[in-house]
């Protein structure tokens, strides 16, 4: 069974930082184009930042500078290091699992990130 489970969400000050976790589980982790992705109430989903298999990373540009992904192959999850926050961050934040070759896509259930003073 897979299972991406994320935490780190919560509350905090614009300025502030925060560091979502993703743990895998059921997947062949080190073959998964990784991701982060993140809806705000009445948008569609938007793409956070990815990581390929070989530690390659694409950022939107809302967050370049900012946030930083990271993989840790061995125990097989994701990181997003979240520095310099502002309210227009805040969202739901959903890890995402991709195997472009065996087209197998997976998600977390997601965690709140909410920026307010």
């Amino acid at each position: 069974q897979v299972q991406l489970v994320e935490s780190g969400g919560g509350l905090v000050q614009p300025g502030g930082s925060l560091r979502l976790s993703c743990e895998t589980s059921g997947i062949a982790f080190s073959m998964y184009v990784m991701g982060w992705y993140r809806q705000a109430p009445g948008k569609q989903r938007e793409l956070v930042a990815i990581i390929t298999t070989r530690g390659g990373t694409t950022y939107a540009d809302s967050v370049k500078g900012r946030f930083t992904i990271s993989r840790d192959n061995a125990k097989k999850m994701v990181y997003l290091q979240m520095y310099s926050l502002k309210p227009e961050d805040t969202a739901v934040y959903y890890c995402n699992a991709r195997d472009f070759g065996l087209q197998l896509n997976y998600w977390g259930q997601g965690t709140q990130v909410t920026v307010s003073s």
